[in-house]
């Protein structure tokens, strides 16, 4: 009985576990993709992952490309999840051969993200956007001396 049934069993549950093992570690192709971010959620039955869209868009009016991605890692999804909207270059590695969705519904697994605070608008042409600390010091400085305003006014009354 175990040489006939429980051996056989044991051995393809430990090809499977080694597969998906060196599915994981492997990465088939890594890279770089920029855009916006517009959409992040967290889905599936069992095996939750988030699933992602990044609008990759090559020339301002042209028909914006859509990346599909999964993140694994819930600090990188956070950090997603907060620059939606904004221009970001995501880091990811392709994975082949996972043998089920449980590990994500995309091949493509975010590793990393930086946000961009260049955006091109056409070949040789690029807009630098404010970092988000320089557009909060500057709210900063315009709320002091508003404030400094309002009660110097005050106080001439």
């Amino acid at each position: 009985m175990f040489k006939f049934f429980i051996l056989p069993v044991v051995v393809i549950a430990g090809l499977l576990t080694a597969w998906i093992w060196v599915a994981l570690q492997w990465s088939y192709s890594t890279g770089e993709r920029a855009g916006w971010v517009q959409k992040l959620s967290n889905k599936g039955w069992l095996c939750k992952t988030w699933e992602g869209e990044l609008a990759l868009v090559s020339l301002p009016g042209s028909t914006a490309e859509k990346f599909y991605f999964t993140v694994r890692d819930e600090q990188v999804a956070q950090k997603l999840a907060t620059s939606i909207g904004k221009r970001v270059a995501l880091h990811y590695e392709e994975k082949v051969g996972l043998p089920t969705s449980c590990f994500g519904e995309t091949r493509h697994y975010v590793t990393g993200m930086t946000l961009s605070d260049e955006i091109p608008i056409g070949p040789g042409v690029i807009v630098n956007t404010p970092s988000g600390n320089a557009a909060a010091a500057a709210a900063a400085a315009a709320a002091a001396s508003a404030a400094s305003a309002t009660a110097a006014s005050a106080a001439s009354r």
